[in-house]
């Protein structure tokens, strides 16, 4: 473990880069590739399961009252419902399974779009709000820890 936990903020950023390069090295496969769509699509799931429960768990509630904004903290808390609903559709299928990239495609854009609201409006926000991000970093870290050593 790191001696030195990350921001919550540079944490969360890091998580959305590893699931954005995750959906880029998803869709450079070809069709054929069906065992490496498979064990990346089931990184994508882990990987934003583990992310948005540490949004919902400890960032959002955090984070809501001082960034004042309940219709962005809604917005973010309905994208996580309905990505949560597509994850659960990938989990289960099988790469060749009809609209299996599809799922994932449209996965990626919605993702996308929750990312570049997070990181434009939603952080912000936060960064003025003087929420203590290293506090919330380190709350953070030790959930992903016992998160990531139970699995």
């Amino acid at each position: 473990m790191k001696n030195q936990t990350q921001d919550a903020l540079a944490m969360l950023k890091a998580d959305h880069q590893q699931v954005a390069t995750l959906f880029a090295d998803f869709e450079a496969l070809s069709d054929r590739s069906k065992v490496s769509k498979k064990r990346l699509a089931d990184q994508i799931c882990a990987a934003l399961r583990l992310h948005t429960r540490l949004e919902e768990e400890i960032f959002y509630p955090a984070v809501r009252g001082p960034v004042d904004d309940d219709d962005l903290m809604d917005e973010a808390l309905v994208e996580h419902a309905a990505a949560k609903d597509l994850i659960d559709q990938i989990e289960e299928l099988d790469p060749g399974d009809e609209l299996y990239d599809a799922r994932i495609k449209v996965l990626s854009e919605q993702i996308a779009h929750h990312v570049e609201e997070e990181e434009e409006q939603m952080f912000p926000e936060v960064k003025k709000s003087g929420v203590d991000l290293a506090a919330l970093g380190q709350q953070m870290a030790e959930l992903k820890n016992s998160l990531s050593s139970a699995d």
